[in-house]
């Protein structure tokens, strides 16, 4: 089995697949990259058991085979290389030997028998979407997902697909993010929960990706497809909770303000409040808004005072300002509107402009218990 490839476009695809790999594996032959060789078609897969990924490469040669090739030593190797033909010869000694322009590498690989095969999905639906939304979609809400192991389902996004839209929501029972587009439709209503790990690879490979990605999913994995890229994990398994029962309908008091300005004091008063709660008060009225934290233990405290625009009764809130923080700083518009119903519910944060046609974002931050 022999080879000749590009050093940096080789280490380019190994890089983003490098990804899946994970640092302590309960299995040998998962630290390494499986290359697979068909002539001029190299396919090169990484898998921890739960996400395989796998780039085609187009490379010379006129022979087949695959091998095991152990991962962080070849991409340190290739780390070192100027750009450059890389021959690749696959040896009887159990090793594969690179050659540059200045040298020869040996390294000891595995059969490629040994490596987990990707699942391959039985009567999958399909859905196509445009790399960039998909991106876009998951920064949006991969950010308020839990890490809670005892309840895996919100340690994912949601998808749900619909013949009218796309919806994407996440959320960690304190912060809650729904994502839809009215523009992109699937064929039928499907939903399913979509683990951190290969929505955090999606979005790096994707971020200004323009092309088509394919989804396709069944009740236990997804597959994405776009370029010479082929992303297959296995799906959360359980029934997401009722959000849209948590969505408060009538909000009366709504408060729309600068984002920047209203980021930049939350921050800032935030530093003086408490370390375990992080908890600051939001006080309306009229066309004010004060913003005050306090640490009791240590006589810490600040304020600041706000214009806005405010429309409903004067009233008093508490928020957690990391999750305040967290959610202003995932919008990208100008001026943000913060509905509110009563102290004890749900406020609703959403941009007022900065969205493309068809894009909506609805953002949920539960409120904490005022000490007065």
């Amino acid at each position: 089995m022999k080879f000749i490839v590009s050093s940096s476009y080789l280490l380019k695809q190994l890089q983003v697949l490098g990804g899946v790999i994970n640092n302590n594996n309960t299995l040998p032959i998962l630290d390494n990259f499986l290359f697979d060789l068909s002539q001029t078609s190299l396919t090169v897969s990484a898998s921890d058991l739960e996400t395989t990924m796998s780039a085609t490469l187009d490379v010379e040669s006129e022979s087949e085979g695959s091998v095991a090739i152990p991962a962080k030593l070849l991409l340190d190797t290739l780390k070192t290389f100027p750009e450059q033909p890389l021959t690749f010869i696959v040896g009887d000694n159990n090793t594969v030997e690179i050659s540059s322009n200045h040298g020869k590498y040996a390294l000891a690989y595995a059969s490629g028998e040994e490596f987990p095969k990707a699942v391959v999905l039985e009567n999958p639906s399909n859905t196509i979407i445009k790399g960039e939304i998909l991106a876009t979609a998951i920064s949006k809400t991969i950010f308020a997902a839990g890490n809670d192991d005892l309840r895996p389902v919100m340690s994912g996004v949601f998808f749900q697909f619909s013949t009218e839209s796309l919806t994407f929501v996440a959320t960690d029972a304190h912060k809650l993010v729904k994502y839809q587009r009215n523009d992109v439709t699937a064929s039928e209503t499907a939903e399913f929960i979509m683990p951190k790990k290969p929505l955090n690879l999606l979005k790096g490979i994707l971020a200004a990706n323009d092309s088509d990605v394919s989804i396709e999913y069944n009740d236990s994995n997804a597959r994405f497809t776009f370029d010479n890229i082929d992303l297959v994990c296995r799906l959360i398994d359980g029934k997401y909770p009722n959000y849209e029962a948590v969505i408060p309908k009538e909000n009366p008091n709504q408060l729309t303000i600068a984002r920047n300005q209203f980021l930049n004091s939350v921050k800032r008063v935030s530093i003086f409040s408490n370390k375990t709660t992080h908890q600051i008060r939001l006080k309306i009225a009229g066309a004010e808004l004060n913003i005050s934290a306090e640490d009791i233990d240590y006589s810490n405290k600040a304020e600041e005072r706000l214009t806005c625009d405010y429309q409903g009764d004067d009233m008093q809130i508490g928020f957690n300002s990391r999750f305040l923080t967290e959610m202003l700083n995932n919008l990208n518009a100008d001026d943000v509107s913060l509905e509110m119903s009563l102290p004890n519910r749900a406020g609703i944060l959403t941009p007022i402009d900065g969205l493309d046609e068809g894009e909506q974002v609805t953002m949920l931050v539960m409120p904490v218990m005022l000490n007065s």
